[in-house]
């Protein structure tokens, strides 16, 4: 793709990098998976760059690059969650925006109704929606894109989370996210007031309620304003990880773009190096949490 810059230059080679453990392993995984910027070349777009990097979790793993520090694995996706998002299910496609009919059956969820499913439709911004395309998008480049991005991804977060319960009898799983400052404007309802952080279990189902309180209380101490399950709760990789029951806990994090980035220009506000460093602060709180619970579990 001529004329963007080197960061936004496809990758094809590298949809998904995986980041090991540096120091002691331990059966912590952590993903960003909509935080790439390397967008490729057949996208097909039909709006301006700026507008559709508004739907990036911008600079997500740089916030969160000191995790294999602490012992976790850090899987983060290259490519742009808007030509497809990992965050979602294979068949949670709108039929409606593709040239012909799928091979098998569709899905559609809440998301993909709101033009946010596998494959994005739109975009919204103080109060208006953009189509992303001009066009339909044909069955074969959709099924493309599942086989050479989204699955190369769910493969390489399902080897992490399979290879920590097989050595360690259970996993503990992060969701990183960021979410946009406007958020309760597009919902619809102003009067509320999005928190610095939000923590999804999807309403207490995914993960031990003592991991997700402790990082959202630690959060707090820090001085951070912390939610819980709103108006996020999680979505596909956290419902599809998190099995309590099974030693499989899972919970997502959103943190607002306001307090660490230039929401126009995507680069780093004056926030953004006080918020790494309290992330940093709370990674090996977050370990110790996993090194204590994991000396507990079954082994397999």
């Amino acid at each position: 793709m001529p004329g963007l810059p080197d960061f936004l230059q496809p990758r094809p080679d590298a949809p998904v990098r995986v980041h090991p453990p540096q120091a002691e392993v331990l059966p912590l995984v952590c993903d960003s998976p909509h935080s790439g910027t390397a967008y490729p070349a057949d996208f097909g777009f039909a709006l301006p760059l700026a507008q559709l990097r508004r739907g990036e979790d911008s600079l997500v793993d740089r916030l969160w690059q000191a995790w294999p520090e602490h012992g976790a694995t850090l899987v983060e996706a290259t490519f742009p969650r808007t030509y497809i998002d990992p965050n979602r299910e294979e068949d949670d496609i709108n039929p409606a925006m593709l040239d012909g009919p799928w091979p098998t059956p569709l899905h559609p969820s809440p998301k993909t109704l709101q033009g946010l499913g596998l494959v994005w439709e739109k975009l919204s911004q103080a109060g208006r929606s953009t189509p992303v395309y001009d066009r339909a998008l044909s069955v074969a480049e959709v099924q493309q894109r599942i086989e050479r991005y989204w699955r190369p991804y769910h493969a390489a977060l399902a080897q992490a989370i399979r290879w920590c319960v097989g050595c360690f009898g259970g996993v503990w799983h992060i969701n990183l996210h960021s979410m946009p400052s406007d958020v309760y404007q597009r919902l619809g309802t102003p009067e509320k007031t999005l928190a610095d952080f939000v923590l999804g279990d999807r309403d207490g189902t995914t993960c031990d309620p003592d991991f997700i309180r402790l990082i959202g209380e630690t959060l707090q101490a820090q001085g951070y304003s912390v939610a819980y399950n709103e108006p996020y709760k999680g979505v596909a990789l956290i419902g599809r990880i998190g099995q309590p029951h099974l030693h499989r806990h899972s919970l997502q994090i959103e943190i607002n773009r306001r307090i660490y980035l230039d929401e126009d220009t995507r680069l780093p506000s004056a926030g953004f190096a006080q918020v790494q460093q309290h992330l940093q602060q709370l990674m090996p709180v977050v370990a110790e949490h996993v090194r204590q619970r994991m000396r507990q579990l079954p082994r397999a």
